[in-house]
């Protein structure tokens, strides 16, 4: 999946940073690119570098039976990967793939330790976004067990345009069922009738939110809690 149209921005996560602590991190980085379908570590990889988006955002997948897979995170310019590194463990359980092309802060695992080390700072705010991601995890887990397949969509949505930064982006629905882990029908059907309430517009592989308020009230109370959690934990 790629946004049709990006719009640059500074990694918000460092950005909560005070500012000698954000200066001093930032100039350990390198800027590289995001490219749409890079893999930036498989489950079981050494995790080399973590990653913080300034735009693009990355899909992070957990494998089922080594035949199926389902999206457990979504990482835009609010956050980072790599998170193991922050709790002490160098191997991912998790595929990170790069689903919206952009731009991303890179810092190789050695010197991150290391500046987790020297900023209490950073080493707080890193806490707190691991509690927020934990909580988020916890909240998805319950989604997909009880909420409908529209409902879900319709966070999923939401949840990809707040961090591809545009109101259209290129998907098919078999990605979709992937990510939500559903049947390509269940989807179909999802997506047809969020289309028939003139909420979003689907059309060769591209969906365009029309209506952002009635895509929210489609939605299940999930996308909002994610929001407040994030906003209550991070602010």
């Amino acid at each position: 999946m790629q946004p049709a149209k990006r719009v640059p921005s500074g990694n918000r996560l460092l950005a909560a940073l005070p500012r000698k602590d954000r200066l001093h991190f930032i100039a350990g980085c390198e800027e590289v690119d995001l490219v749409f379908s890079d893999v930036l570590f498989e489950p079981g990889d050494r995790i080399r570098h973590v990653h913080f988006p300034a735009s693009g955002f990355v899909s992070l997948i957990t494998p089922l039976d080594g035949v199926a897979c389902l999206e457990v995170g979504l990482v835009g310019d609010d956050g980072m990967t790599g998170t193991p590194l922050a709790l002490g463990v160098a191997v991912s359980p998790l595929k990170a793939l790069v689903q919206g092309s952009g731009s991303a802060l890179r810092m190789a695992a050695a010197p991150f330790r290391r500046e987790l080390a020297q900023s209490a700072a950073l080493r707080l705010l890193l806490d707190r976004y691991l509690f927020v991601r934990m909580t988020q995890l916890a909240q998805s887990a319950a989604c997909n067990r009880f909420h409908l397949i529209e409902a879900r969509l319709a966070r999923w949505l939401l949840m990809t345009q707040d961090r591809a930064h545009s109101s259209s982006f290129r998907i098919t629905h078999e990605f979709l069922a992937l990510m939500l882990g559903v049947r390509r029908v269940g989807v179909t059907r999802a997506a047809t009738s969020l289309q028939k309430l003139s909420l979003i517009r689907y059309s060769r592989g591209t969906i365009a939110i029309l209506d952002r308020p009635g895509l929210k009230a489609a939605s299940c109370s999930c996308y909002q809690t994610d929001r407040d959690t994030h906003r209550r934990v991070l602010r």
